[in-house]
């Protein structure tokens, strides 16, 4: 055997050297993966988008269907091509989507933000696909064979048409939610589909019934071409997509892709996507860490997709076209979830788009008469609990983003805590159930036993309890905003209903409860197990373990009721550890939003999300620290199982990304930040401005999660707590971290967060 000279292994050790410092560094767009949360943990998994940030287009593979866990899924049915479907085949021609499905396999798949590809098995192809705004580009790669096939379908109430011999245009009606009259709310989408080689031959069918017309229109119809291929030859299909018109759709095709290579526009939208995610610069945690932290940005700021066609943010329709043509219009933002820290982390990093989402949100109102919530149509007001336009609204203003008309804001806010019901999932104005709740400071429920009289209530019935509770935190907004614009007497009234939450704490259980109409306490409620399905007797989703802590806009208030700091923080601790009371599975079953469960604590649903800060509010920052950092080591993860819940339109990344840099706002709409523990030894965020907000981190490590102290733009800072005006104009919090708490620093009562009730001295 010739043994290597020395002279040579030098050469192979520098060559290697050589070769591995060559290799590009990752970008933050290579730490995405879109795969994440595939499986849900119960209820509804995430999805594998396709888009630029902001677009309208957006694509993932249209998977088996009933299978709930999209990883899951065995095959492929095809991809979106506007309100249809596309999919290639080798097979016989079909009229139905199963005959052109595909097997497919994950290992042979991949799936980033900008590009997706996936064998599709059965027909020994490949199918690409990246995205522009307006547009969808389909790459399939075929085998040689005599009837490669392009095949588009449709369901109900559609049309097509075939243009010359190498495009096909459409649309398809898209059901919306319920309007006043009783009528399917309903818009259509339309699209123009361009293929990159003629087709000599081509069917088109409705129902069962093959032929070759140029037009087809109604329920279940679907076009396919084919055409003989050789071994690896390509057919891309461009696919623009509008809400106005198929000619518009054509427009958008055009406008996004013409004269640019399917790699071309790859690129773009991967330099989009790394341009969007490097305003968050985060340095150091483990490649895991940074896999779980930039997916979840990717997700949180990917969310704000739908915009109108000249660009502005309006929710994926064009309303003014729309509300000509006589269709309702929805808001496709579930802002009783992103409320939360969706958008507060949005208006951090682009606070200029949440004002034009603000402008977006009034001129709704303008048209329809209402402000939007959770979902919303034309004529309509909330559906899900609150009005919780009002923290998106007053966040933006008091964090100085005040491009907007505020008196029509107010006028907005002010309508809705007046005149829009509070009851859960019902579009009707004030029932006798609101006047009590604005005569007397609660919302009414039920006794045990008692039959519902109130015709308005639906199967969601009253969820009184947690009905109060947010309604009280929306009229502190509506009183913020009334003072802030110099309405004084509005201002004081709407304060004064901000102390209802006070209304429903029963001190003798130690629980916000229910009440009657008459002012008792409902007899043998029980906190933990009460309610019914998902607690909507009294409280929504979860029970009164995490409902009693939903006091965001006055911890302090809170504090004082449950008997001080001592007991306070009890009961926050008991929160963590206290069990079921029943088996696991049987209290799932009652509330199946509930997962992620640290005690009867909640990771998997957004009322849990502000719980852990309020240790910052109470004397204990560090326990904050503590539990913080468990819930983002156990409960987020990089596989298919790596969010705890539903993702809810990002809001549950969210939760991620501002707990993993630091801090979080517990009370959207006060401009402030309360302080956790962050993950990485360095973070810099890009705001709006361009100005940076540092986050330094010096020790951190998993053991070292402690806060030992701090400095705010150079200043020793003993506060769990930071205002967006430090921040405003860049600014840098630097924390010293170690492996025990320093259970002083942040403990005094006059370092607590500013709340409602002021604090005592």
């Amino acid at each position: 055997m010739k043994v290597p000279s020395i002279h040579n292994l030098l050469w192979l050790l520098l060559s290697a050297c050589v070769s591995v410092s060559a290799a590009e560094p990752k970008q933050p767009v290579d730490y995405v993966s879109p795969n994440i949360g595939g499986i849900g943990q119960l209820l509804t998994p995430t999805i594998p988008y396709v888009q630029v940030p902001h677009g309208m287009a957006r694509i993932a593979p249209i998977t088996t269907p009933g299978v709930q866990d999209r990883y899951l899924a065995d095959k492929i049915f095809g991809f979106p091509v506007g309100p249809g479907a596309v999919m290639v085949s080798t097979g016989e021609i079909g009229t139905k989507p199963k005959d052109y499905a595909s097997d497919f396999d994950h290992d042979f798949e991949t799936a980033t933000p900008y590009y997706y590809a996936v064998n599709l098995e059965r027909w020994d192809a490949k199918a690409e696909v990246t995205a522009t705004n307006q547009a969808a580009i389909y790459k399939f790669t075929l085998p040689a064979t005599q009837h490669a096939r392009v095949a588009f379908l449709f369901g109900k109430d559609a049309e097509l048409m075939v243009v010359g011999d190498h495009a096909v245009q459409g649309g398809q009606r898209l059901k919306g939610p319920i309007n006043s009259a009783g009528q399917t709310g309903e818009t259509r989408e339309y699209f123009y589909a361009e293929f990159s080689r003629p087709f000599k031959e081509y069917q088109t069918w409705q129902g069962a019934s093959l032929a070759h017309s140029e037009k087809r229109s109604g329920d279940e119809i679907g076009f396919v071409a084919t055409k003989a291929t050789t071994a690896g030859e390509q057919i891309e299909v461009r696919v623009g997509i509008s809400y106005i018109s198929a000619d518009q759709a054509r427009r958008n095709l055009d406008r996004d892709t013409q004269g640019k290579s399917f790699e071309e526009i790859q690129k773009s939208t991967r330099d989009l996507w790394n341009r969007v995610l490097e305003k968050v610069d985060a340095a150091g945690g483990t490649e895991r860490q940074r896999t779980i932290f930039y997916t979840a940005l990717w997700r949180s700021l990917g969310r704000m997709t739908d915009i109108t066609e000249d660009g502005r943010y309006f929710s994926g329709y064009d309303h003014a076209v729309h509300e000509a043509e006589g269709h309702d219009f929805y808001v496709d933002d579930g802002l009783w979830d992103t409320f939360r820290s969706l958008h507060p982390l949005q208006l951090l990093i682009d606070g200029h788009r949440q004002e034009d989402m603000v402008r977006s949100y009034l001129r709704m109102y303008q048209q329809s008469g209402w402000m939007p919530s959770f979902p919303s149509i034309a004529g309509e007001q909330a559906v899900m609990i609150g009005h919780h336009a009002d923290q998106m609204i007053l966040d933006a203003w008091n964090k100085g983003f005040h491009d907007f008309d505020a008196q029509l804001a107010y006028q907005a806010m002010k309508k809705n805590a007046t005149e829009a019901t509070m009851l859960p999932w019902s579009r009707k104005g004030l029932t006798p159930l609101d006047r009590i709740y604005l005569e007397k400071g609660f919302f009414p429920a039920l006794a045990l036993g008692e039959k519902e009289t109130v015709p308005e209530v639906t199967v969601e019935r009253r969820q009184a309890v947690s009905v109060t509770l947010e309604s009280a935190y929306d009229d502190w907004c509506v009183a913020q905003m009334a003072k802030a614009l110099g309405h004084a007497q509005d201002a004081e009234y709407f304060l004064k209903l901000a102390h209802n939450y006070q209304n429903v704490y029963n001190p003798a259980i130690g629980f916000m409860a229910p009440k009657s109409s008459d002012g008792r306490w409902v007899e043998d409620f029980d906190p933990k197990l009460g309610g019914g399905q998902g607690g909507r007797d009294y409280t929504t989703e979860v029970d009164s373990w995490l409902s009693t802590f939903s006091v965001q806009h006055d911890p302090e208030g809170l504090i004082r009721l449950m008997g001080g700091r001592s007991a306070f923080n009890a009961r926050l601790d008991q929160l963590f550890i206290e069990q079921y009371g029943v088996p696991k599975y049987h209290f799932l079953g009652q509330f199946p939003d509930a997962t992620g469960l640290v005690g009867l604590y909640s990771q998997g649903n957004e009322p849990s999300f502000h719980i852990p800060y309020l240790y910052d509010f109470s004397g204990e920052p560090w326990k904050a620290q503590k539990r913080i950092r468990q819930l983002l080591d156990v409960w987020y993860g990089d596989g298919p199982l790596g969010i705890p819940g539903d993702d809810d339109g990002g809001e549950t990344s969210s939760w991620y990304v501002l707990s993993a840099l630091g801090f979080y706002p517990v009370c959207p709409g006060a401009p402030i930040y309360e302080i956790g523990s962050p993950i990485f030894a360095s973070s810099k965020i890009t705001m709006g401005n361009n100005k940076v907000f540092t986050v330094i981190a010096d020790h951190v490590s998993a053991q070292n999660k402690f806060i030992q102290s701090a400095t705010l733009n150079g200043k020793p800072w003993s506060k769990p707590w930071f205002a967006h005006k430090d921040i405003a104009d860049g600014g840098t919090l630097v924390l010293e971290m170690g492996d025990r708490p320093n259970k002083m620093w942040g403990s005094s009562p006059a370092d607590a967060p500013p709340s409602m009730t002021p604090l005592q001295p």
